[in-house]
């Protein structure tokens, strides 16, 4: 039949997560048929975060070693401590968990081309996980000028809110690595986001001071690389924790998020507060304090618009959900 073992997913590539025991042994793994088919296979922090039954990158697994087999099978995961959820990329409303068990989310966008919009998202998917939070804006060596570097890191420590510390890192500034390294407490697991060609898996091996990440060649015209992380995979950092270098990810669609999004735009939360009433909506109530702000000048309106439209977003995503249950129990 085969012995049971617990273990940690280190790794994920084409569908086989790879499993560490804490002896140090490592199996190549597949999960149980009736794991995947099953809808509560996965301990989950919410009620139906891993609905689809599969192991993600952080999970704790229950592994049977089988005498006769050459992959171990993923019987059971163990209950998270914490989740980075967005909604499935298709059209379905339902959850997709990408990385469980970590204690900080880094958000790694670069400095000479951030993208105001998306990390509003990627700061709203963070904060929601209740993981430490921190921005990092990589590249700055490309910067044109320290002015530059100065007038950006503004800007995103602005959006980010006086609760996430934004940090820029240069490859030829050891001091920036260092800054950042020592986030990485020994013990502690971290999972890196931000889109293709910002320099994650750059920056990981910085940190590292060795190249342990592939790299894609970058362009001498504009400092671009190409995308080559496609594995979710966990990086131990010398004297540090344990770096999560994910590929890309392209859409961010939210997953009840309202608990991010007052997080990410805290500011207009402490305004809301003011409003006449309770369950306002910032649209033409009476008494609203967050449109008062907006037209006296205390609020940006695209930020305000952005807001909005992520709370629109949340909302829809709870009625999709709801509906999808009721359509079950009939």
């Amino acid at each position: 039949m085969g012995v049971r073992v617990e273990g940690e997913v280190v790794k994920l590539d084409r569908g086989f997560p790879l499993v560490r025991t804490a002896d140090g042994r490592q199996f190549r793994s597949e999960h149980a048929t009736n794991l995947v088919k099953s809808t509560k296979g996965t301990a989950s922090v919410g009620t139906e975060a891993g609905e689809s039954g599969r192991a993600v990158i952080g999970d704790r697994v229950q592994l049977l070693l089988p005498n006769d087999h050459d992959k171990a099978i993923i019987e059971r995961i163990l209950p998270r401590t914490r989740e980075l959820v967005r909604k499935d990329p298709t059209e379905r409303a339902v959850p997709q968990v990408l990385a469980a068990n970590f204690d900080r989310v880094i958000i790694a966008q670069a400095l000479g081309e951030v993208n105001m919009r998306r990390l509003e998202r990627e700061l709203v998917l963070a904060c929601e996980t209740g993981a430490a939070v921190t921005v990092v804006l990589t590249k700055a060596d490309l910067a044109e000028s320290e002015q530059e570097v100065a007038s950006i890191r503004s800007q995103v420590q602005a959006l980010a809110g006086p609760d996430t510390e934004t940090l820029v890192i240069s490859a030829d500034a050891p001091a920036s690595v260092e800054a950042v390294r020592e986030l990485l407490a020994e013990g502690t697991t971290t999972v890196l986001v931000g889109r293709s060609g910002v320099g994650k898996s750059s920056l990981i091996n910085l940190l590292c001071g060795e190249d342990v990440q592939e790299t894609g060649d970058v362009r001498a015209v504009d400092g671009k690389g190409r995308h080559t992380t496609v594995s979710r995979e966990m990086v131990p950092v010398p004297g540090g924790g344990r770096v999560v270098d994910m590929p890309g990810v392209r859409g961010l669609g939210l997953w009840e998020a309202d608990a991010g999004i007052e997080a990410a735009f805290s500011d207009i939360a402490v305004i809301a507060e003011g409003c006449r009433f309770r369950d306002c909506k910032h649209e033409k109530e009476p008494g609203c304090a967050v449109r008062a702000a907006v037209e006296a000048g205390e609020v940006d309106p695209a930020r305000f618009a952005s807001y909005r439209g992520l709370k629109a977003e949340t909302s829809k995503m709870k009625e999709r959900r709801e509906q999808a249950r009721w359509r079950r129990k009939r």
